[in-house]
């Protein structure tokens, strides 16, 4: 049954309800109802009400049988015989909800043309837009003389009608509606203001895939011919479109149709303004003399009596303030007055707007004005506050004593999680990025935790604690605050609370005794991994357990980040076979992102790789190519496999014959394994192989190769080939490859193959080995942390110039390329119209060796990036090659 509609009526007529007039209605008696439409003498308010109920109930998401839907289509053509206006329109909406099927239009068709030439203007509009909702394309080409008539009729509803269902037909019969151009054309020189804004609508999607043509049309219509603020809006989208293309595919500093944008500042319309701004705003490169007369229409609409405008106008500010904070810092002393506005959107984003723009003199003043603001809004809010509180901190350093102490007070206050998680994460940013603020960050944390009720912020604090905590001048403060968790809390955050203890007693020799006393306290707790824990540490820091033979053991297994994923390490748990031999953590692959063996898109093809033939939990893809490759007696003395790529396509989609290849990385060989599809079901290949020409790869010299011995229609198989290499180093080269088969006939009928056969080669894509090849793509969970702890001895700093590029985002793209390396913490992610951009990177090096890369980029105003780039590792060596690998890229 349909869920009432209650609607509160205003206070002030003390909160009385009143219900919808639809509240309680069935689909069976509305459907009895229906039957009213069969009266000989047709009531038509009545036929109107019932009309109203089936409308309503198909848009409450009710579905009709088919047999349902037939009757009351058939009953509804019925009501044509009335005369009744009001009644005739809602006959259309139901002919057009019901969407009836092939036979049914048939019958409806005839009744609806007749009305689409009647001399009443509604039901010729209303007929044209249900006529074409309805109608498939054959009978689209009978009306299709009547649509060009009335898309340049006089009365502007019958011509809007028909644009309207122009864009409709786009999709589904496009040739039909692109022979309407010239008529589209005419009805975009119309007076009224909506048949203009339906005809450039229509007149763009007829276009949009060339963009010659689209170019043409806004410099014909920017001359002045479009009136409609509707289509102008439009018309500025439109623009600012061919702006977008036209710079991307020129160099130079001009930009066609700047100047229309501009004098769409000054047009009478409101809307066509505000779009205007917001173009010119949005365009790429833009610079501060482009966008200060935006800026100025904008600033005039902060002080508007409307609320839109106001909202529109600051929200628009917002964004500019983010890459432009310069060129909004005029509109400051509008955008405090609206902190107190009663729309709390506008005021949050005045607010957050001001904290982009201020200068550092403004802070004191807006975290007075913020402390009542606060408590007025939602968290939602809050939280876009909280993160742009932490940017303004990040900016002004010397301000952290007054900002910290504004989040501290917020994050006392009543809230939910995102919102506290939002300013603990603030918090820790602020700490580990300004020095200065460690201490008073750290107590503050500490106290939050005293009366914290999510155990997730919980455990992070006292991970980040024993971190950071140690490290400060006095470790001795935090130790109350860490063991009241482990008297308070659950059993969570009191595990958490013994590691964080167990850190401070392994860099803190002067709290080790009284570490030693509360843990062995910990050892009566109630939950197993609390005592397990506290068991652990205290072996480790007396110097009993294995993994803690050394000082510098102990702190990597306490504050080491664990490198292996954990998809990967379930994976290899699941494979792994009880025996006598201890599972080793150290097989388990450490790719980030195990990629999956190719799969043929075509239907009924199937993998072309060892995943095929295997059953259960799908392993990593290392660890099912190492068992493959273990098994081929000439590669088992290659030692362990450091590496297999993502297979390469080396064919088109739809050949006759589908060849990838996987490129095995060993620390002294390089194992090719083809993986090939015969396509051709009446085709046999036996002795398949692939030769590949070196001669442009000098360092490597083929050493081993094995053939298919038959390739039956659509059963992939491998073949190999094994080349040998300097070991160790990371050699590149370019290969030729040509498959060479003996091709059998097969008979159809019986799939019997013939004896003879005949020799066959087929040229395949070159296939290259590249520096990437050699990198594994392994995250670290905290990279400052992973770079301190590396020697800054092997630290290897230089500059590189990138030339003209699009944007930062392809420099930044194309450098991760040429690594093979791990993002970090997402800032492969390059902010849009940013100038300046920072970018980590981790990764493993052939030879184990841990690599941590830091990117700095800049654009200038030309396109012309720069890039900083430092690398650590542990071997200076291969600091100095991967710089030697980004100066060859």
């Amino acid at each position: 049954m349909a869920q009432p509609l209650v609607v509160k009526k205003d206070d002030d007529l003390d909160e009385e309800e009143y219900y919808s007039p639809f509240l309680g209605i069935e689909k069976g008696a509305v459907l009895q109802e229906a039957r009213v439409f069969h009266d000989p003498q047709l009531d038509a308010r009545r036929c109107c009400q019932v009309i109203t109920k089936l409308l309503y109930l198909l848009n409450q998401g009710d579905t009709f049988t088919k047999v349902e839907a037939t009757e009351v289509f058939f009953a509804t053509t019925k009501l044509f015989q009335s005369k009744d206006a009001g009644l005739r329109r809602m006959v259309y909406l139901m002919i057009k909800e019901l969407s009836p099927s092939a036979d049914e239009v048939i019958i409806v068709t005839s009744s609806l043309m007749k009305d689409m030439n009647s001399k009443t203007d509604m039901y010729r509009a209303n007929a044209i837009r249900v006529l074409c909702r309805i109608i498939d394309s054959t009978l689209l080409t009978q009306i299709e003389r009547y649509l060009k008539q009335a898309i340049v009729d006089k009365n502007p509803v019958v011509a809007s009608a028909a644009l309207v269902s122009g864009i409709y037909l786009l999709q589904t019969s496009p040739e039909v509606v692109k022979r309407w151009s010239n008529e589209v054309q005419e009805a975009v020189q119309s007076r009224s203001a909506l048949v203009q804004f339906h005809a450039l609508a229509l007149l763009h999607q007829i276009r949009q895939n060339d963009r010659l043509a689209v170019s043409k049309l806004v410099t014909s219509l920017t001359r002045g011919s479009v009136r409609s603020p509707l289509a102008q809006c439009l018309l500025i989208r439109y623009t600012s479109q061919v702006i977008r293309e036209s710079s991307m595919n020129s160099q130079g500093g001009d930009r066609p149709f700047f100047d229309f944008l501009e004098s769409c500042l000054r047009n009478k319309a409101e809307m066509v303004i505000l779009e205007a701004a917001r173009a010119i705003t949005e365009l790429n490169g833009v610079t501060s003399r482009e966008l200060t007369p935006a800026i100025t229409v904008l600033q005039l609409f902060l002080s508007s009596s409307k609320p839109v405008l106001r909202f529109a106008a600051v929200r628009t500010l917002n964004k500019v303030a983010s890459t432009h904070p310069l060129a909004v810092t005029n509109c400051n002393i509008d955008m405090e007055s609206l902190i107190s506005d009663q729309n709390r959107s506008i005021a949050t984003l005045a607010i957050t707007t001001l904290l982009k723009t201020g200068n550092e003199s403004s802070v004191d003043r807006l975290m007075k004005q913020m402390t009542n603001f606060m408590s007025d809004i939602a968290d939602e809010f809050k939280i876009v506050v909280v993160e742009a509180i932490r940017s303004l901190c990040l900016k002004f350093p010397l301000k952290y004593r007054s900002l910290m102490n504004f989040l501290s007070n917020i994050l006392r206050e009543e809230g939910g999680f995102e919102y506290k998680k939002a300013i603990v994460d603030s918090i820790i940013i602020l700490i580990r990025d300004i020095p200065d603020a460690k201490e008073s960050g750290l107590f503050h944390l500490c106290e939050f935790i005293e009366d914290c009720e999510f155990t997730y912020l919980s455990t992070q604090i006292l991970h980040f604690l024993g971190n950071e905590g140690p490290k400060t001048s006095d470790p001795s403060k935090y130790i109350r605050y860490i063991y009241n968790r482990v008297i308070l809390e659950n059993a969570t955050v009191r595990a958490s609370a013994v590691s964080t203890l167990a850190k401070f007693g392994a860099l803190v020799d002067s709290l080790k005794p009284r570490i030693f006393v509360l843990l062995r306290r910990c050892l009566f707790d109630g939950d197993d991994e609390v005592r397990d824990r506290a068991t652990l540490y205290l072996k480790l820091l007396g110097g009993e357990a294995t993994v803690g033979e050394t000082e510098k053991d102990v702190n990597e297994f306490l504050f080491g980040s664990f490198d292996i994923p954990l998809v990967n390490l379930e994976s290899s748990l699941r494979n792994y076979e009880p025996s006598e031999a201890p599972f080793d953590i150290s097989a388990v692959s450490l790719e980030t992102k195990s990629q999956p063996l190719a799969e043929k898109k075509t239907t009924g093809k199937k993998p072309t790789g060892p995943a095929s033939a295997l059953s259960g939990p799908v392993p990593t893809v290392d660890a099912s190519y190492e068992k493959l490759l273990s098994s081929i007696p000439e590669f088992a003395g290659f030692g362990k496999l450091f590496k297999s790529s993502a297979p390469v396509e080396l064919t088109e989609a739809e050949t006759e014959y589908s060849v990838n290849v996987v490129k095995h990385i060993f620390d002294g060989h390089v194992v090719l394994q083809y993986n090939c599809t015969n396509t051709i079901p009446e085709q046999l290949l036996e002795e398949v192989v692939v030769f590949v020409d070196a001669s442009e790869a000098d360092e490597f010299s083929e050493v081993a190769s094995k053939s298919l011995k038959s390739l039956p229609y659509d059963s992939p198989g491998q073949t190999f080939v094994a080349f040998e290499k300097p070991e160790g180093v990371p050699a590149t080269g370019k290969f030729s490859n040509v498959l060479k088969f003996i091709v059998k006939e097969v008979d159809p009928s019986t799939g019997e193959a013939e004896d003879d056969g005949v020799e066959d080669e087929y040229q395949l894509e070159d296939l290259e080995i590249a520096s990437a090849d050699y990198m594994l793509k392994v995250g670290v969970s905290n990279f400052r942390n992973a770079w301190e702890s590396m020697d800054p001895e092997s630290e290897r700093v230089d500059e590189y110039g990138l030339g003209v590029r699009e944007s930062l985002a392809e420099a930044v793209s194309a450098v991760i390329s040429i690594l093979g390396m791990q993002p970090c913490e997402g800032t492969d992610v390059v902010p849009s119209n940013s100038r300046s951009h920072t970018c980590l990177l981790s990764g493993v090096f052939i030879g184990n060796v841990k690599v941590l890369v830091r990117l700095s980029f800049g654009i200038s105003g030309p396109k012309e990036v720069a890039m900083k780039l430092a690398v650590r590792s542990d071997d200076p060596e291969i600091s100095d090659r991967i710089h030697e690998i980004v100066a060859n890229g």
